[in-house]
């Protein structure tokens, strides 16, 4: 039987052929760190007493918060800069943008390479046929440190796009159709492959918006066989030919999926949930209060090209906040050369430096309670960008909206922007209050109190908000657990050590940050027992030393309160009353929580 795409990668760097299910060491050739994580990668390299084997291969990217626009990102940026001088790891500054992109435009990450990064949109190397992984700072430190990480191969699912997309579609309308296809978890665990006729002619940045979203449908990544442009660009960029990757024909998949895309329009996120994705046409008129265009997802010179064709001769509506992030210097640098930068201000927008811009909303800012967001980002959780709503859309959508002051695409622009109304009583009071508020050997066997957390997809803001990512102190993350899980905000003042919580699918699902998973372990939680993890959080938990189980347990009987008791070595989970059989811990999960994590000696 043949290979799938990220099983040839696999193979290729841990020189054997693997299967879905092995656990094996895998050659890293590039490894970053961002200025959010950087930080605590260092701490992790220097408490482990570990150095870098490759400051060739390692590089640091302030592409979060590049200005330090607070004091944490600016001390954990001078703590990487630092780190920098003394290890010879390369460093691409404030003016450089987002490491992804960096790396794939500097031809580092090329077809068939591996790639990782405490950015957990790392998988959108999968847009020129490379393995890219979120990890967390523990991971991070040991690949920096080791050359390599554990990994377990992923079964593959084979996604086809079929049909032709309607003339007003866009590349973030089709992953929007994939999102509503597949929903939050339809491809929790695998390693997708994107086929079909229109994906063929895809170019290089529409790739980059589909791979981007990867994390949000739950998959590892999704992998794009190289075509001849995208060949065409990294023999470029890395200043020598290179060849493609390609799945064998006979390879085998765990899952197929067909998505019908004939005849899509332009397609919109709406608030809270990514994959809730509807027509633009089903909430056209809504009134909006800002937009933003950028990201890792449509920050690409394309990107503002078409933002720009939108805006010229327009100008954003009375009232409404346009803000644009161009995802690289490079980028940057054509749209000046090109005169979009000149288009884009005359319309009215303010343009941010290089980087993530409003998907971390402290580089350019967030918006307000009540405030009605458009995005060209990947997420849209609440508190995402703020504490306002936050629709995904296209950047031509994303432009029209912004000049008619409402939800609308780029061919149904009214004559007259639509003009606000006073603010209302309700969201006057909403932000006085937001201005108020802002002034030896271990058991196998565990047993301790049940917390029932009956969500799916909880991501790691509602885990542990990014508005607290400067705190590298894991004393200090407890108290902010589910801080911005709507009914569970006290949970930190109520848990006590020895707790377990016990929940639904996709849990920590969402951003790569190792703080959701400390936080736990500061309030001396022993175990988390979900339907499924997202695949970065599991791997978190694992290195943290933080057992996690497999189990279908949250809706089988358990309440709060109840004594469970969890056997990592079997799975089993009981209780009086009932019992379920989940997936017993493995052997490199249940070595790693015997010695006390990852990095622990």
């Amino acid at each position: 039987m043949g290979l799938t795409l990220i099983e040839k990668i696999i193979s290729s760097h841990c020189d054997r052929n693997v299967k879905p299910g092995d656990t094996v060491d895998m050659r890293v050739d590039v490894r970053a760190a961002r200025d959010f994580g950087g930080a605590n990668v260092v701490k992790n390299l220097k408490e482990a007493g570990l150095v870098v084997d490759d400051p060739g291969k390692t590089v640091f990217t302030f592409d979060c918060n590049p200005g330090g626009s607070d004091q944490g990102y600016a001390a954990n940026q001078q703590i990487c800069r630092t780190y920098a001088r003394e290890s010879g790891v390369a460093l691409r500054d404030v003016t450089e943008g987002i490491g992804t992109h960096i790396s794939f435009e500097d031809g580092l990450v090329v077809p068939g390479s591996t790639f990782v990064s405490t950015d957990s949109h790392a998988n959108i190397m999968g847009a020129v046929g490379a393995f890219g992984q979120g990890m967390g700072d523990q991971d991070i430190a040991y690949a920096w440190a080791r050359g390599k990480v554990w990994f377990k191969v992923p079964k593959s699912a084979k996604v086809t796009l079929t049909g032709t997309p309607g003339p007003h579609a866009r590349p973030k309308d089709i992953v929007l159709k994939m999102l509503q296809h597949l929903g939050a978890n339809g491809l929790l665990g695998y390693a997708a492959e994107i086929y079909g006729d229109c994906v063929d002619a895809l170019d290089l940045p529409a790739r980059v918006t589909i791979a981007s979203m990867s994390t949000e449908m739950g998959g590892i990544i999704s992998l794009f066989p190289p075509n001849a442009a995208v060949l065409e660009y990294c023999s470029a960029a890395a200043g020598r030919p290179i060849e493609g990757i390609y799945a064998d024909a006979d390879a085998h998949y765990d899952l197929e999926v067909t998505v019908d895309v004939d005849g899509l329009e332009p397609m919109i996120a709406r608030p809270g949930h990514p994959e809730d994705t509807v027509n633009v046409t089903e909430v056209a008129g809504r009134k909006i209060d800002s937009v933003f265009i950028g990201s890792c997802t449509n920050g690409r010179i394309e990107d503002l090209r078409a933002a720009a064709k939108v805006l010229a001769g327009r100008k954003v509506a009375p009232g409404v906040v346009l803000k644009v992030v161009p995802s690289t210097r490079k980028v940057w640098e054509s749209a000046l050369e090109e005169g979009l930068v000149n288009e884009l201000m005359r319309a009215g927008a303010l343009i941010g430096n290089a980087g993530c811009g409003g998907c971390a909303a402290g580089q350019i800012g967030q918006n307000g309670p009540g405030e009605v967001t458009i995005s060209t980002g990947n997420r849209n959780y609440a508190g995402k960008q703020g504490k306002g709503e936050v629709y995904l859309a296209s950047p031509e959508t994303a432009a029209a909206s912004a000049v008619a002051g409402v939800i609308c695409t780029a061919d149904a622009i009214p004559a007259e922007a639509v003009t606000f109304a006073p603010p209302s009583a309700q969201m006057a009071a909403a932000i006085a209050e937001v201005i108020a508020e802002s002034t030896t050997d271990k058991p196998t066997v565990l047993r301790g109190r049940a917390w029932i957390v009956d969500e799916d997809n909880i991501d790691t803001d509602m885990i542990f908000h990014n508005r607290y990512l400067a705190i590298t102190d894991p004393a200090v993350m407890g108290q902010y657990t589910f801080d911005n899980l709507t009914g569970w905000e006290d949970f930190a003042k109520k848990a006590k050590p020895g707790d377990i919580v016990v929940t639904a699918r996709n849990f920590g699902c969402g951003s790569s940050r190792q703080q959701a998973v400390d936080c736990f372990k500061t309030l001396g939680v022993q175990a988390l027992v979900a339907t499924s993890y997202g695949a970065i959080y599991e791997r978190n938990a694992i290195n943290a030393g933080l057992p996690v189980v497999v189990a279908e347990a949250v809706n089988a009987g358990i309440k709060n309160g109840d004594e469970v008791t969890v056997d990592l070595a079997t799975g089993l989970v009981s209780w009086v009353g009932g019992e379920v059989t989940g997936d017993p811990c493995s052997e490199v999960q249940m070595e790693i929580y015997q010695r006390g994590g990852l990095l622990a000696k």
